[in-house]
């Protein structure tokens, strides 16, 4: 039987994940398998080398290469602090001296007798990688890996900024239909997690971060504004790295559009629950989604989250991701099999779908993903 698969994003209220915990290169892993561990505990860490400063001796002492080591007050693999001594050359009977001093705390990693370069490394950076998700340890390699799993419910978003984050959901809205307004947030919403309805502006966004606001959860938003709270204009990238004090996930896409009401339902249903919130998306190969991870689990219906197939079929929940119905929220009422010819006169496999208010209309399948729902 033939099958017709469409990119899609995922409501789902049990299901089971597992989120996979890398460091950038080996290091020490404090976590055990089997071990509990909450989102925001560190559960593995490292060190990466400092930044490398290069100095040029021989032009500063005004020496040849293979005569560095007798002005030298230290060797290579020498610790070092800022403003210490390094070498120090003397002239006119020891009246003139010239003294180079390190512009940095850490090691000098190498002297070269051959170039009369010296190479200062800064001292080592620590990296902490926390678990992101209340659950256990499923495994971990014991140098630089540790995969995560929990119970709970599990919300993509369409679009995020920001990175990981971890917060108490709060609901600031009574509808999906409503926007977030700077009157909806109070002092109240520090270090939550703001649910809003179909939309926020730039200086929502602002005053969110003042309050100290963790993530905040909505329907659309603008792209004008987006550019503005980055501070550059985006292009194609993959989102997530950005230092902004505030994750943004947008369920729906850009403009004014509505939460679609089993996304705001869910999240009502745990509204005051612990929640993970990842802005990070990549739209091309490799596609990434920002997700919303609310971890509960006495769930009584867990199933893998691979198990979910996001096929067109006859009864799925749809999201219209073109004009003129874009945002828009339906099922699938037939897929016709044959071509049909398109206002553009060319031809194209469609669907019916009829949407929330009871209007049906007949879309290609290309303009549609599945919204999976369990």
């Amino acid at each position: 039987m033939a099958y017709a698969y469409s990119p899609g994003l995922k409501v789902l209220e049990s299901v089971t994940l597992q989120r996979d915990r890398r460091l950038p290169l080996s290091g020490k892993i404090i976590v055990s398998q089997g071990d509990s561990v909450s989102a925001e505990q560190v559960v593995m860490m490292t060190e990466m080398p400092g930044k490398a400063d290069m100095m040029n001796i021989v032009s500063m002492l005004g020496c040849l290469p293979g005569e560095i080591g007798k002005y030298m007050k230290k060797e290579a693999g020498d610790s070092i602090k800022m403003h210490e001594l390094i070498a120090e050359s003397s002239s006119f009977f020891g009246l003139f001296k010239t003294r180079i001093e390190s512009p940095i705390d850490g090691t000098i990693e190498s002297i070269s007798p051959v170039t009369g370069q010296l190479t200062l490394r800064g001292k080592p950076i620590p990296v902490e990688v926390k678990a992101y998700i209340d659950g256990k340890v499923l495994s971990t390699d014991g140098k630089e890996n540790v995969i995560v799993e929990t119970t709970g419910s599990f919300i993509q978003g369409i679009f995020g900024v920001g990175g990981e984050t971890c917060g108490n959901i709060e609901i600031a809205v009574q509808s999906p239909n409503i926007p977030l307004t700077i009157d909806s947030l109070s002092e109240n919403h520090k270090d939550k997690i703001v649910v809003g309805g179909s939309y926020v502006t730039y200086d929502v966004l602002m005053r969110a971060k003042e309050i100290g606001v963790k993530a905040i959860i909505v329907g659309g938003f603008d792209d004008s504004d987006l550019k503005k709270f980055l501070g550059f204009d985006l292009g194609v990238a993959i989102t997530g790295q950005e230092k902004l004090g505030l994750t943004l996930v947008i369920t729906e896409g850009f403009g004014e559009i509505p939460m679609a009401e089993k996304t705001f339902n869910l999240l009502c249903k745990y509204a005051g629950m612990r929640t993970s919130v990842n802005g990070a998306t990549q739209i091309r190969a490799g596609v990434m989604r920002p997700e919303i991870i609310i971890p509960h689990p006495s769930a009584q219906k867990a199933a893998d989250e691979k198990e979910t197939k996001l096929v067109l079929e006859i009864g799925k929940s749809v999201r219209v991701i073109r004009e003129p119905f874009f945002g828009k929220i339906g099922i699938i009422k037939s897929l016709p099999v044959e071509l049909t010819k398109l206002p553009t006169e060319s031809m194209a496999r469609v669907l019916e779908v009829e949407f929330e208010n009871g209007e049906r209309a007949v879309i290609p399948r290309a303009n549609v993903e599945v919204i999976a729902m369990d």
